[in-house]
């Protein structure tokens, strides 16, 4: 039974139609697998009654012959930062532990008309401020290939959860890499759609969004499905507006797709990373795509986005932990008094670094289709690892942790551009690497088809 737990969404949701197996052994299978693997810490809730009660309704409506959504009968996740009615969403912290939502985010709302089944929230470290797999609230996620390095975050657990057999995909979110980078470091992909296309309205300031909700799964065939039945317009998201003009996908080959290849981002990228996306873009260029390199110094972007980042967490964040500053992890508090040391003018100058960083990637738009990079600079970092301090690579001091760690995943957060990490090999020490795609704004199932087709050239 358990085994049923490593189908993926599009295997499951094929085998529910056909009758060859039904939507309760999927959550069996699934809950099963969740229970195996508590030490993980990859759940800070677990809906057993519910998606049991769902389950069953799911197969009386199989066994009806009645009309069956995409995803009918498959379970999946949500990270812990997405409301779910009548479901606790904590935000990974000890003031919101006892918190249920009335409504669901639109897209859990779409993923449960299109009959998917929810097991479990996914842990977060805290209100996802931090590349760190901790909370005050849950403690240590853990990273499945190796306990010694990190999962990555904020999505930690929804990437554990995926890898793992918890659900053939999840839905996470990305305000810098968040979902990308835990995708990377659990072997596994991560999807950021365009700015819209997937609506998020939890956020305050929905006209300068760089937080995004994405689906994590362990195929890209799988994050088309599933984004297939997420996404769309909701008439309270003002980019959302737009996103009824989502590009039908070219269906181009491989063979002449113009690829523009971001080795380095003005960032040092270890060895052994190095190596390994490199030559996925040799094999790449061996089956037909025109790889040329590119220079994008994102590194030198980092001050940006940290004052867009500390500013928007000092001004939504830290009025709910005054006077609670003992119940929170001290991170956050440190990351919200940096947001309180900003002038209106240097975030006003931050917000025109991200439009100049619009620019750059257009004009990279002009002659390619798609642009390569490696997702992180390095392998999984020690799991021990200060958030808010410097990290090494190679033996050398590299700075601190978003520039020099993930300089590819939070551009396109500032930008809107869409990206996907997909894993391209494994370190001498098994640790995964991951490789990054960004496409045009709406060019999403451009994107995703490229993907796709570039994993098989390289699994």
């Amino acid at each position: 039974m358990s085994d049923l737990a490593d189908m993926t969404a599009v295997e499951m949701a094929q085998a529910v139609r056909s009758r060859v197996v039904s939507p309760v052994e999927l959550v069996d299978a699934v809950l099963d697998r969740i229970e195996e693997r508590p030490d993980l810490n990859a759940f800070i809730t677990v809906t057993e009654k519910e998606a049991r009660s769902a389950a069953r309704d799911a197969e009386d409506a199989v066994m009806r012959g009645d009309d069956l959504p995409p995803l009918h009968g498959v379970p999946y996740s949500a990270k812990d930062l997405l409301n779910t009615a009548g479901i606790r969403t904590t935000m990974g912290s000890l003031l919101f532990e006892n918190h249920v939502p009335d409504t669901d985010a639109v897209t859990v709302s779409r993923a449960k008309a299109a009959g998917a089944i929810l097991v479990g929230k996914t842990t977060t470290p805290e209100f996802g401020h931090v590349q760190s797999a901790t909370s005050p609230l849950f403690g240590r996620t853990l990273n499945p290939i190796d306990p010694k390095v990190t999962p990555g975050a904020s999505s930690s657990g929804s990437a554990v959860a995926v890898a793992t057999g918890m659900g053939p995909f999840t839905l996470g979110t990305d305000g810098g890499g968040s979902s990308r980078i835990p995708a990377a470091c659990c072997g596994v992909v991560g999807f950021k759609a365009s700015l819209g296309t997937l609506p998020h309205l939890q956020l305050p300031d929905l006209f300068g969004a760089n937080s995004y909700v994405g689906p994590l799964a362990r195929t890209v065939e799988d994050i088309e499905l599933v984004f297939s039945c997420l996404q769309g317009p909701d008439l309270r998201d003002p980019y959302g507006q737009a996103s009824a003009a989502l590009h039908p996908p070219e269906r181009r080959p491989l063979k002449g797709l113009r690829i523009a290849w971001i080795a380095e981002g003005g960032a040092r990228v270890e060895r052994e990373t190095a190596r390994l996306t490199g030559a996925a873009m040799e094999r790449i260029a061996d089956a037909g795509a025109i790889v040329e390199p590119v220079e994008i110094d994102f590194k030198s972007y980092e001050p940006a986005f940290l004052a867009i980042l500390r500013v928007g967490l000092a001004a939504r964040t830290g009025p709910l932990i005054e006077g609670h500053e003992d119940k929170v992890a001290k991170s956050l508090v440190d990351t919200i008094e940096l947001g309180k040391g900003y002038s209106a003018i240097e975030l006003s100058n931050a917000i025109s670094d991200r439009t100049r960083l619009f620019h750059e990637f257009q004009s990279v738009f002009e002659n390619f289709d798609l642009i390569a990079s490696p997702t992180l600079t390095a392998p999984p970092l020690p799991i021990d690892v200060d958030p808010m301090g410097d990290i090494t690579i190679d033996g050398v001091n590299c700075g601190a942790i978003r520039g020099a760690w993930y300089p590819f995943t939070f551009p396109q957060n500032l930008t809107g551009h869409p990206a996907i990490t997909i894993p391209c090999g494994n370190t001498m020490s098994g640790l995964p690497v991951g490789l990054q795609f960004t496409g045009q704004w709406y060019r999403d199932l451009d994107l995703l088809d490229g993907a796709r087709q570039v994993a098989g050239v390289i699994a």
